[in-house]
């Protein structure tokens, strides 16, 4: 198996999106394809981001296989503590979760709020973002 990756993003702020192939392809070979797939998707893209839409458009028309989260089958939260190792449960895309409660928060019930020294060493945060009108 042979690993590729996509990056979108600049130095703050970086999405990668990682794709496999049973086959190898050259770095430069790759770069080809990828520029041809975006120059097709870029305008008519329906995905979060372009590299996921030319990571499907690669999975489907030329034997990748996007590896996205809902293809993850187990995910474990791993800890330098012990007994802070733990399962992540199956629907771990639902919102945040309190780690040490063992349990979802819910954003509808305003008593479920979390501490936030309790909470995991990293955050995933998706966000669209607006460039200034003006760059300074």
């Amino acid at each position: 198996m042979y690993f590729y990756e996509l990056h979108e993003g600049d130095d703050r702020l970086m999405a990668d999106v990682i794709l496999a192939r049973e086959t190898a392809m050259s770095r430069e070979d790759f770069f080809e394809l990828v520029q041809e797939v975006r120059s097709r998707v870029e305008e008519t893209f329906e995905e979060d981001s372009l590299a996921e839409a030319i990571a499907g458009e690669l999975e489907r028309e030329h034997d990748f296989l996007f590896i996205s989260d809902a293809r993850i089958l187990a995910s474990v939260r791993v800890s330098s503590v012990p007994g802070e190792t733990a399962l992540m449960p199956e629907d771990a895309d639902h919102g945040a979760r309190n780690l040490d409660a063992g349990r979802w928060l819910d954003d509808e019930d305003p008593d479920d709020e979390a501490d936030l020294d309790e909470l995991p060493d990293y955050l995933t945060i998706i966000a669209d973002l607006e460039p200034p009108t003006r760059l300074s």
